[in-house]
C-alpha cells in the first residue's frame, strides 16, 4: 500500500476533527472539549489526540510487509529525541536565563531548533513508520495552517488565531509565520512522527510477541 493511500482515510477523518473543533470554539461549546485559550490547552477534542492511534494503526498496516521493522527502534529514537528536545528547548534557554515559558525570539528559536532535530531524529529512527507518520504529519497540519491564517484574517477569538500571553503585537503575516506555519512544521510535526513512532512501535512489540508466542516450536 502506497503512503498516500496509507494517509487518506486518516487524513480525511483529521481535517474533519479541525473543523469540528473550529465549530466548536466559535460557538463557545464546553471549554473541556473546545479550548479557545492561545495553544489549545489540551482540549480533548483536538487532533493531537489522534496521533497515538493513528501510530500503532500505520504500524499494524505496514507490519505485514516487513516494512515496519523492529518495534524498538522507533520507540528508541523517538524517546531520544524528546529528549533532544528538552535539552535545546528547556534546558538550554534556562542555563542562559532565559524562561521558556516566555515568547522571546531566542526561546522561539531554540523551540524550532529543538523541535527540528526532534523531528530528524525520530523520522531516521522509525524507518518506513516514520515516512508514513511524516505524512499523516504533513496531512494534518497544513490544513490547521490554512484555517490559522483565515482565523487570524478574521479575527475569530479561537486558539487558531489567538496570541500566547505577553507575545508582542505583530501584523497578520507575521503572527501567521509566528503561531502558525513556524509550529505546526517544527513542533507539531515532531510531536506527530516521535509520539506516533512510540506508540506504532510499542503495538509492533506486542504483535512480535505475540507471533513468537503462537509460533510452532
Amino acid at each position: 500500500m502506497s503512503t498516500f493511500r496509507l494517509v487518506l482515510v486518516p487524513g480525511i477523518i483529521t481535517a474533519a476533527v479541525t473543523l469540528l473543533r473550529l465549530v466548536g470554539e466559535l460557538n463557545h461549546w464546553s471549554r473541556t472539549l473546545f479550548n479557545p485559550d492561545a495553544g489549545g490547552g489540551m482540549a480533548i477534542v483536538g487532533i493531537w489526540l489522534l496521533v497515538p492511534i493513528f501510530g500503532v494503526y500505520f504500524a499494524m498496516k505496514l507490519q505485514p510487509s516487513g516494512q515496519a521493522g523492529s518495534g524498538w527502534r522507533p520507540v528508541g529514537f523517538a524517546a531520544l529525541a524528546i529528549a533532544v528536545f528538552v535539552v535545546v528547548a528547556v534546558a538550554i534557554p534556562t542555563v542562559f536565563g532565559l524562561d521558556p515559558s516566555q515568547p522571546t525570539i531566542g526561546v522561539f528559536g531554540l523551540f524550532v531548533l529543538g523541535a527540528v532535530i526532534a523531528l530528524a531524529i525520530a523520522y531516521y529512527g522509525a524507518g518506513a513508520l516514520g515516512r508514513v507518520l511524516f505524512a499523516y504529519g504533513l496531512a494534518a497540519r497544513i490544513p490547521v495552517i490554512l484555517v490559522m491564517l483565515i482565523a487570524i484574517l478574521g479575527n475569530w477569538g479561537t486558539h487558531y488565531d489567538v496570541l500566547p500571553p505577553g507575545a508582542p503585537e505583530m501584523g497578520v503575516w507575521t503572527k501567521w509565520l509566528f503561531i502558525g506555519v513556524l509550529p505546526q512544521l517544527t513542533l507539531w510535526m515532531a510531536f506527530t512522527v516521535a509520539v506516533g513512532a512510540i506508540f506504532g512501535g510499542l503495538a509492533l512489540v506486542v504483535a512480535e510477541r505475540r507471533q513468537t508466542a503462537v509460533r510452532p516450536a
